[in-house]
């Protein structure tokens, strides 16, 4: 395990209330990935130690949101003080394709864009338009999708599509105001995203996901309604458990609503039935209506686990290597990046480094959620992304 470094703001941690406490890595200081002495050529079948090969990689683009989310940027803790990464912190969209190239060349096909709020980075669809261009070993374009508030997506659906992005997921945790404002805290109307939503219907997205953070006691009340709204549309509306992601979301299991109760106040009012997965390592499981208006999801990182065939990589805003959303360290490829490294040095590091993955939170979280007294602190899921 490696020994937390001192975040560059450690004076507004000593201001801040006890249970609320930011968590960064700063530029570098993530671990050193090993470069193995006799170099091989880049393959995908490495697995890791738990035999589960790497398939997926998300790529946080921006650690800036215009939102203020309770369970992923409380305005606590990211106000007008929060010392964001600069620009040349940032990888660039250079080093992030040419990174993206790297794992693809490992046995990545599924590429996400994340954040904070991707659509903040300037120029988005530039970065998209030479990602589209990359091809895994057996020249098959990537499967490059996006995940998103949809404050912005009127104005960036076309250019988005029009880039080569296929696939969003936005995120919307309710359809009355109150609650969503009361979610987002930025006082932003539901209205707005469902328009952004319109919008990239009209842009010529077909798989359109729609994601809702269930929070016992906030806006479980909404599920049944979110579901009437988007049943019959052709968005798949998916449900997540609210998760212990960071150590500043003030996360607590009385607060989490299992997913089967969720299934099971939709099939009251719309009956059910499961779906197989549309392939191995789907954390959704999946569920269509009867009467074949469409299909809902639902996540359940927290009662019913799915570690054993994770196949996802992350990669930070600032380049490191993430290889769980509630690690507490990452490795440090924007330095490999910069220091004239080859793509095979960097491709056999990525290699060593997955094959020593042991990462399996949510099957322990009983005995594992962060304790902020022990500094056991796991990264913000606004600089690694969900």
């Amino acid at each position: 395990m490696a020994v937390w470094q001192k975040p560059r703001f450690t004076a507004i941690i000593e201001n801040m209330v006890e249970k609320v406490i930011p968590i960064r890595i700063d530029e570098g200081r993530g671990l050193t990935p090993s470069i193995p002495g006799q170099l091989v050529t880049p393959h995908g079948n490495t697995q890791d130690s738990r035999g589960r090969t790497l398939r997926d990689l998300r790529i946080s683009v921006t650690d800036r949101c215009n939102f203020r989310c309770t369970y992923c940027m409380p305005k606590e803790v990211f106000d007008k003080n929060y010392p964001y990464l600069s620009h040349q912190e940032l990888l660039s969209f250079e080093e992030i394709t040419r990174l993206s190239s790297i794992f693809a060349s490992l046995g990545v096909e599924k590429i996400r864009l994340t954040g904070g709020e991707p659509l903040l980075r300037k120029n988005l669809e530039v970065l998209i338009g030479m990602l589209a261009q990359l091809r895994t070993p057996d020249d098959n374009p990537l499967d490059l999708t996006l995940t998103t508030n949809g404050s912005i997506l009127r104005k960036k659906a076309a250019a988005l599509k029009a880039a080569g992005l296929q696939r969003l997921t936005v995120s919307l945790d309710g359809l009355d105001d109150a609650v969503f404002k009361k979610m987002n805290d930025v006082d932003f109307p539901v209205a707005d995203v469902l328009d952004g939503i319109l919008a990239a219907h009209e842009a010529g997205f077909e798989n359109i996901k729609v994601n809702m953070v269930v929070k016992k006691g906030t806006n479980d009340h909404e599920i049944v309604s979110m579901a009437k709204h988007f049943k019959g549309t052709g968005v798949i509306l998916r449900f997540i458990e609210f998760m212990d992601v960071g150590s500043s979301n003030g996360w607590n299991m009385a607060e989490v609503l299992p997913s089967k109760e969720v299934i099971a106040r939709i099939n009251e009012v719309f009956p059910l039935e499961p779906i197989e997965a549309n392939y191995s390592g789907e954390v959704a499981q999946r569920w269509r209506y009867l009467d074949g208006s469409g299909e809902v999801g639902v996540i359940s990182s927290v009662t019913k686990t799915f570690c054993h065939e994770c196949t996802r990589a992350r990669i930070s805003t600032d380049g490191q290597m993430y290889q769980c959303l509630f690690a507490n360290q990452g490795y440090d490829f924007k330095t490999m990046l910069r220091s004239g490294r080859s793509d095979l040095e960097i491709a056999n590091a990525v290699m060593n480094t997955w094959a020593g993955r042991d990462d399996h939170y949510s099957e322990i979280r009983g005995s594992n959620t962060a304790n902020l007294s022990t500094g056991n602190r796991k990264v913000e899921m606004s600089y690694i992304g969900g």
